[in-house]
């Protein structure tokens, strides 16, 4: 395929050297410094591009991807409240656009095991739940995209919780996150349900960036030639 990184931070330099070992092309980089360089880019030149920049530049980057018939890989997190937005336009141009908070497969086979965790542990009622998230002092936004994903797969299965909270002093109803920010972690994100005896955790801890990386480059392989609104659900066939 021939790939535009959209982002070519920490994030995009692992993209590019995944999908070159794949046999794909990287047809343009814009960075920071660069952002005038997308409209150079349209569907004759570029099959798929893969987005990893900054909150409030996320909108823009999958809008022109959308209008110029470019499917779009998104990664960044941080800017939902104009997610429907983008898709409307997506849609509206019979486009392509892959979202998601997390790249990781195994983020993802997380993501299902949380929710039937949460599932199991509703019919206890002596389990309270909260969640812990440690990411690097780069990152930017808080609570990581992951762990609120992780967050709503509880609030949809385990009734005595109805919001997240980043606030210690919340009410029961609740769910706390504590979200960390420590020098050169890529990602740990854990899940306890306590009781008055016990105390069990799930807990998902990355290595590295290169799990994120690949999970990218292969959402944009499974991207390429589809319309419409995806994200690893789909791609995994939960």
């Amino acid at each position: 395929m021939k790939i535009l990184l959209i982002g070519y931070g920490k994030m995009g330099k692992f993209i590019e050297q995944i999908a070159l070992q794949r046999g794909h092309e990287i047809v343009g980089r814009i960075s920071s410094s660069s952002p005038d360089k997308l409209n150079q880019f349209n569907g004759q030149n570029t099959d798929v591009a893969i987005e990893f920049t900054q909150p409030e530049a996320a909108f823009e980057h999958v809008s022109y991807c959308a209008k110029n018939n470019i499917a779009v890989v998104c990664g960044t997190t941080g800017w939902y409240a104009r997610r429907p937005e983008a898709e409307a336009i997506v849609n509206q141009h019979n486009g392509a656009f892959f979202h998601a908070s997390n790249f990781s497969i195994g983020v993802n086979l997380f993501f299902h095991l949380n929710k039937l965790a949460a599932q199991v542990f509703e019919k206890y009622p002596v389990y309270d739940v909260r969640m812990e998230e440690i990411h690097h002092t780069e990152k930017k936004d808080a609570p990581s995209g992951t762990a609120i994903t992780l967050a709503e797969g509880i609030l949809q299965n385990f009734s005595r919780k109805n919001q997240w909270t980043l606030n210690e002093g919340a009410q029961d109803t609740d769910l706390i996150i504590k979200a960390l920010r420590e020098p050169h972690v890529p990602g740990t994100h854990t899940v306890s349900y306590e009781s008055a005896i016990d105390t069990i955790t799930l807990t998902h801890t990355a290595h590295s960036r290169e799990g994120f990386a690949t999970g990218a480059v292969l959402a944009a392989e499974w991207l390429k030639g589809r319309e419409g609104v995806f994200g690893m659900a789909e791609m995994l066939g939960f």
